[in-house]
């Protein structure tokens, strides 16, 4: 063996290791969203299609209720039950994300500053359809991966605001109308927000210059798999599952103060539901049911298409199981964000959605 062989074989060797992990994640990927997404979504689509419904509102509580621990409880059990083989799955992947995905493959691959590496985070959410709290696990496993605050954020938002079986579902059950807003709105917050946000954070991952090939790549845990899989798990788990328990059973316990079906379509009505929406936390798709009943209850197309964006972008939640993988200004210019988007497209469906 010569010289040159012996050079070139450890950067071949590490180059097939970095194919062998990045295929086991895709197989990861594929088997686990088929299981919590595809295939229960196909079933829930054609439910939409035949019956024009994918079941009642999650929400129960009144307004003006008092302060209720036991609407607390009720709300955060069917949350729960209908979410947590999704959030199971999302704090797996964001754990998988750390220690199957090569540091500078990925790094390489996501961790520059650019709306390129934008596009890519959002376009990569769309197979995904988790709600805002399951994908921010794999958010903040990206984080630690040096992927940039543009194409985190963008496969954070992405995952909720353009689910394509959502918008399947909200266009036979609210209307095309509805669908459209969603998806512009959709749009610029999972491509425009993000990418804005690379310009604002304090400290970008990367650069725009060239990052060095990922052969030379820096030096990486060396102990065995499981336990650096045990190590990250651990500790995301830390991280995002004790805050998000503590504020869904605090939603779920306001959920009776939080909308207020008694006002019609004033602009304090719309920048009320905006807010509210920002801050709650629903499951997948549930801002259609929850429309619905608002709709039936004589709620103001305003104020309805409010929630149409604010409920699944983000919620208290999620903002809180990221903090610590974005500065304090960009997961409050992501949060102001989305009540924005959720006050002009109330305002654009007051009148479009008369």
């Amino acid at each position: 063996m010569t010289s040159a062989d012996r050079l070139t074989k450890p950067n071949q060797d590490y180059i097939y290791k970095t194919a062998l992990m990045i295929v086991i994640f895709i197989i990861v990927v594929i088997a686990g969203l088929t299981y919590v997404k595809w295939w229960p979504y196909y079933h829930k689509a054609l439910k939409a299609i035949s019956e024009h419904t994918i079941g009642s509102s999650i929400l129960t509580g009144s307004e003006n209720g008092a302060l209720s621990w036991s609407s607390a409880l009720e709300y955060a059990e069917k949350y729960f039950i209908s979410i947590w083989k999704a959030a199971v799955f999302g704090i797996l992947l964001g754990s998988l994300v750390q220690v199957l995905l090569p540091y500078n493959w990925l790094e390489r691959v996501l961790g520059k500053s650019t709306f390129r590496t934008t596009l890519i985070g959002g376009m990569v959410s769309l197979p995904g359809m988790m709600c805002s709290c399951c994908a921010a696990p794999i958010a903040a496993g990206m984080r630690k991966r040096n992927v940039s605050v543009g194409a985190s954020l963008a496969f954070w938002i992405g995952n909720p605001v353009l689910n394509p079986a959502t918008l399947i579902f909200m266009t036979f059950v609210l209307s095309w109308k509805f669908t459209l807003i969603r998806l512009v709105f959709g749009v610029l917050l999972t491509f425009g927000v993000s990418f804005l946000a690379n310009r604002i954070a304090d400290k970008p991952i990367a650069t725009n210059k060239e990052i060095k090939d990922f052969s030379e790549h820096k030096p990486e845990d060396r102990s065995p798999f499981l336990i650096r899989w045990m190590k990250s798990l651990g500790l995301l788990f830390l991280q995002v599952v004790p805050a998000y328990l503590i504020a869904v059973l605090v939603l779920g316990a306001f959920q009776g103060w939080m909308f207020p079906v008694s006002m019609n379509s004033s602009l304090l009505a719309i920048l009320i539901f905006a807010i509210a929406g920002t801050l709650f936390v629903i499951p997948t798709a549930a801002e259609i049911p929850i429309i619905v009943s608002f709709l039936a209850l004589g709620v103001g197309a305003g104020p309805s298409t409010a929630l149409l964006l604010t409920l699944p972008a983000v919620s208290l939640p999620s903002l809180l199981m990221v903090r610590k993988s974005f500065s304090n200004k960009i997961v409050l210019f992501v949060a102001v964000s989305v009540i924005v988007c959720g006050i002009l497209s109330g305002l654009i469906g007051m009148f479009l959605l008369k």
